[in-house]
């Protein structure tokens, strides 16, 4: 039986959109119809031969009952910006959806939340938790019991190890390894690489193996405010 596509908007106008845009139309049940931008970074007026519409009309063009959103951006500012949009999306009424490639396993149980893009090849164990606006590039493994918190960004063959807690706006960086039961405090930069053995503190930078918190803090790296 066919089912209609579930339209959506894009909000990003960069690489990380195009690439939503890619696996969304080739490799979904969704449809995109728009991609839409802050004005202040509306500089044309198409994208891979979709409208782009300013983010602040952005209900008036594609109202919220019939469209979905999936906000399409990066780890910028240690994911701030992704956020804010994410959050003002959601505002305005939109549903945000959430992208997981059917080449990704994700065991029965597992809980992923709204505007999450999981890339071929993940490996979600047993129990795992994934909250919102997360984004998983290819290759990595969550181990069993895991949690990943909200607004995270993990690049590519990453290893969560079981009974891991990943907290809110961090970064893993490619082929970084967190141990069984260690917990990564919010905020936190995890380098390429990395072996992680013992829970980290908010808001620093890891590397090494093991890995010992730099000199320079995450924020600075960045260029966030502290809350």
């Amino acid at each position: 039986m066919h089912t209609q596509a579930q339209k959506i908007v894009i909000v990003g106008g960069g690489e990380t959109a195009e690439i939503a845009y890619e696996y969304f139309t080739h490799a979904s049940r969704y449809e995109v119809r728009a991609f839409s931008v802050e004005r202040a970074f509306l500089t044309k007026t198409e994208l891979l031969g979709l409208p782009m519409v300013p983010f602040e009309e952005l209900e008036n063009w594609y109202p919220p009952h019939e469209y979905g959103v999936f906000v399409a951006l990066s780890y910028t500012q240690l994911n701030r910006p992704r956020t804010r949009l994410y959050k003002q999306a959601k505002e305005k009424g939109f549903s945000l959806v959430s992208y997981v490639s059917p080449q990704a396993f994700v065991w029965r149980n597992v809980e992923i939340g709204e505007n999450c893009f999981l890339f071929e090849h993940n490996v979600l164990q047993y129990h795992v938790k994934v909250g919102n606006n997360v984004i998983l590039w290819s290759g990595n493994h969550i181990g069993h019991r895991s949690v990943i918190h909200d607004n995270c960004y993990l690049s590519s063959h990453v290893v969560v190890s079981g009974y891991c807690d990943i907290g809110e706006n961090c970064f893993l960086g490619v082929n970084s390894c967190i141990a069984d039961h260690v917990t990564v405090a919010p905020d936190c930069i995890i380098g390429a690489g990395a072996v992680v053995l013992e829970d980290t503190e908010p808001g620093k930078v890891y590397r090494g193996n093991p890995a010992t918190p730099s000199h320079i803090d995450s924020f600075t790296i960045f260029r966030v405010k502290r809350a």
